[in-house]
């Protein structure tokens, strides 16, 4: 036993049975990035349209976070976590009963609960461990990502398997995540601090008491990191293989596995990036995570360009196109810091509100999301209106550069107002209601 009262089996059997519920439902929520391609063909969609309907499940798995955080704060992050896998469940199964465009889109609305097991998560996991290893449990809890490159990878070969019907494919992951849900509920336990309340018969916070950390401009701040580290790698996760197959003129299955390539390291690595905020400090691990991360989308914003000049003997005409190789290395390098990054974002959570971690973690998430949502719209809406494929990179580049230049300036200002520095073993409880 420890400080908590549980013992080191009871910690891993929770984070084990959350992480890979997690991966589940990540799987579930990036559906439309495989499936939503024949269902474009199937119903001629434009790019902006594709865009709204591969975003809206994005829409609904964001907003969702931040009831479902404080619901996991209430009531117990075990049974929050069973109801909404269920429910989820359901929306799939009747994802393949519809037929129009409209339908679609509320179907994925349903669909789109799968993405707020992430704020039930973090707020569940976190109760089972100490403040100095709540980043690396954490981190692995979060390499739940993986669902992605689980779709992207395994989806076009269902696809084949069910002869390019799409509804097979759909009602295979209603299935599992049915299934999921009800092993879920049998092999995990209440976490520590509902049982503790229980037992002393404290009354849980109501909704708006769990709402007062969100008047801290830091919290805000943390959301737009969380904008760009998860929302940007959603998006991309669910844009990468439209963008392979338009503008390299990929095969689904081959575009599949390259995007998948993209969401592997943006989800595996979430634990190094725990351990590394734990060790050397979350704000070190975000200097590094934007820095590469804007480097790689300017190279990637770079579109294919012909030109010609006057040469000595005549006109030259030569072509620089980023290679294909150069492109998937890039995104890989990309997923990487990414996943970095969505770890130590989350680092600051339990350490600055201990007792808000699923109404603060909510709102994080839901923004964070709310990046996976618009940002496929707006990917859609630059293709149709300025026709360059890498338009979305440039985009990304701008945002980058804004959290960038955002978080350096907060610290600035932190550190002429003698704040101790914000470093893995040197968080102090004290710093938890900082405004910054």
């Amino acid at each position: 036993m420890n400080a908590l009262n549980v013992t080191p089996g009871e910690q891993k059997q929770a984070l084990i049975a959350s992480t890979l519920a997690f991966t589940v439902c990540f799987a579930v929520w990036t559906i439309f990035s495989i499936i939503g391609l024949k269902i474009k063909t199937q119903l001629g969609l434009s790019d902006t349209e594709f865009g709204i309907l591969v975003a809206t499940p994005i829409l609904t798995g964001s907003l969702s976070r931040i009831f479902l955080g404080v619901w996991a704060d209430q009531y117990g992050g075990r049974i929050v976590y069973t109801f909404q896998m269920v429910v989820t469940a359901l929306a799939a199964f009747l994802l393949t009963k519809v037929s129009t465009y409209p339908m679609f889109l509320v179907a994925a609305l349903g669909l789109g609960l799968a993405g707020g097991s992430f704020a039930v998560g973090i707020a569940y996991v976190s109760t089972w461990y100490q403040k100095e290893r709540q980043g690396t449990a954490l981190g692995i809890f979060g390499m739940g990502n993986v669902g992605a490159a689980v779709t992207n990878f395994g989806a076009p070969f269902l696809l084949i398997m069910m002869d390019g019907q799409w509804q097979g494919v759909a009602q295979i992951y209603s299935a599992v995540l049915l299934v999921t849900a009800v092993l879920y509920f049998l092999f995990t336990k209440d976490d520590p601090a509902l049982r503790a309340r229980r037992e002393q018969g404290i009354k849980h916070a109501s909704f708006l008491e769990q709402m007062e950390p969100l008047k801290n401009l830091q919290v805000w701040r943390f959301s737009l990191y969380y904008f760009f580290v998860f929302g940007a790698f959603v998006a991309l996760a669910l844009w990468l293989p439209r963008y392979y197959v338009g503008a390299y003129g990929l095969d689904l299955k081959t575009a599949g596995m390259l995007a998948a390539a993209y969401a592997l390291p943006g989800s595996i690595f979430r634990a190094l990036g725990g351990w590394l905020s734990d060790k050397i400090g979350a704000r070190r691990v975000m200097y590094w995570t934007f820095g590469v991360c804007v480097a790689c989308t300017f190279i990637m914003s770079y579109p294919a360009t012909d030109y010609t000049v006057a040469g000595i003997q005549g006109p030259i005409s030569f072509n620089i196109t980023i290679p294909l190789w150069l492109f998937v290395s890039l995104t890989i390098v990309l997923g990487f810091f990414m996943s970095l990054g969505k770890a130590a974002v989350y680092k600051h959570i339990p350490v600055y509100y201990p007792g808000h971690v699923g109404s603060v973690g909510g709102v994080v998430g839901l923004i964070g999301g709310l990046g996976g949502f618009f940002l496929p719209i707006t990917f859609g809406v630059m293709n149709d209106l300025i026709g360059v494929w890498t338009s979305c990179f440039m985009l990304l580049t701008v945002l980058i550069g804004i959290a960038l230049v955002w978080m350096h300036f907060a610290i600035i200002r932190m550190n002429r107002r003698d704040m101790p520095d914000l470093n893995g073993p040197r968080y102090l409880p004290e710093l938890d209601n900082i405004k910054s």
